[in-house]
């Protein structure tokens, strides 16, 4: 049988023990290689990825092989001490699924055992990916190699839990739903001395504050209003007393924007207004800027007109049109390179994703599995 709330919310808690770093989430797969394992195998093929050897691919056969349906989940865990009091808590030290990947999990399961047992009309493909969080694992699952012409998806979804939304609740929108970043680097160098010579000195707290300053110019001065983006700069180290003047200092921070050339746009600026205070401050400036795979989220315009016509439709669910969210997301590059959709699944928290004390609903899970089938159902419907 397909799994339901009985064996879902059992296995949702076993994946919540076990949370796992990305690319180290070894015990995960194997737990669910093992649920996977006992679905009907008529017409599944599971692959591992030997380049990212956590990854799970599992195809579902369709009727027909003309077409392709991706769906993505993701498997990783967070390095936050879980406080949450739960009898099923985490039993890893230092780790917590506190961005509901074990949600994620439990209904990507949900899902493919439903596939399992009814065999679509266009093959499926279901992605089980690692490193969301900390290593564009996206970009890294689909630079493998591993989705070649027999895997690669012509369309392709995937959901993040919100615990802003009601329990179950559907949240979605055309366009973006998730900005891109980009981290911020930068480390200055200049010459240290003593505080009663700044003459014979070249301060990198100056240098750095001039950075700081400037870089907080580029959202309000060189970014069209009606627009979004965000520079933001959470740390500066300089220095280690305050009567030596510091030659050395470090700034990281991240930008956020809701498409793709204003993410470039903002970098070009970071880049330009670096290599100016370099000048004027007559120092060394050594700035790297990473994207890696964590695109915006755009979604797909004829694909989301239909995934949010359906689930107005539907009697069953409860359809919210959401904002423009400035998290980041790897499934930003997957969905850059394949036209798809991603949305929200509500599961009515009162505290924050990655919170220490973070307790999605558990009914949401089958509100998910119930949602998506029937979504995925008329996908396939589609190509007959």
């Amino acid at each position: 049988m397909a799994l339901r709330a009985t064996e879902l919310i059992p296995i949702y808690r076993h994946l919540h023990q076990i949370p796992e770093l990305g690319l180290e989430e070894h015990e995960t797969q194997a737990y669910l290689l093992s649920i996977i394992a006992q679905m009907p195998q008529d017409h599944l093929t599971v692959k591992k990825i030997p380049s990212l050897d956590t990854a799970i691919l599992v195809k579902v056969s369709g009727l027909k092989h003309d077409y392709r349906i991706g769906y993505r989940t993701d498997i990783d865990g967070l390095p936050v001490t879980e406080k949450t009091g739960l009898p099923f808590a985490s039993t890893h030290p230092g780790k917590m699924h506190a961005c509901g990947h074990d949600i994620h999990m439990s209904v990507a399961l949900g899902i493919l055992s439903y596939f399992a047992e009814h065999q679509p009309t266009t093959d499926m493909v279901f992605m089980f990916q690692p490193a969301e969080e900390n290593a564009s694992g996206g970009k890294r699952l689909y630079e493998s190699g591993a989705l070649d012409a027999d895997w690669m998806p012509d369309e392709i979804f995937a959901f993040h839990d919100n615990p802003n939304l009601p329990t179950g609740a559907i949240g979605c929108r055309m366009g973006t739903l998730f900005a891109g970043t980009c981290e911020i680097h930068a480390h200055l160098n200049g010459k240290s001395g003593h505080a009663a010579y700044p003459h014979q000195a070249n301060d990198m707290v100056v240098a750095g504050a001039a950075l700081v300053q400037q870089l907080q110019t580029i959202v309000s001065r060189n970014v069209d209003p009606i627009q979004s983006g965000v520079v933001t700069l959470g740390h500066f180290t300089a220095g280690t007393i305050g009567n030596v003047i510091a030659g050395e200092a470090q700034i990281d921070g991240t930008i956020r924007a809701l498409t793709q050339d204003m993410n470039e746009h903002i970098q070009k600026r970071v880049r330009t207004i670096t290599e100016g205070v370099a000048l004027a401050y007559d120092c060394n400036i050594d700035l790297k800027l990473n994207q890696g795979g964590y695109y915006p989220v755009e979604n797909n315009d004829t694909i989301t007109a239909d995934f949010i016509d359906y689930m107005q439709k539907a009697d069953d669910v409860n359809f919210i049109e959401t904002q423009p969210a400035m998290t980041g997301e790897d499934f930003g590059f997957l969905i850059h390179q394949i036209p798809g959709t991603m949305f929200w699944l509500g599961v009515d928290s009162p505290y924050s994703l990655h919170s220490e004390s973070m307790v999605p609903h558990t009914d949401a899970i089958m509100s998910g599995v119930d949602a998506m089938t029937g979504f995925l159902t008329h996908r396939n419907a589609l190509r007959k």
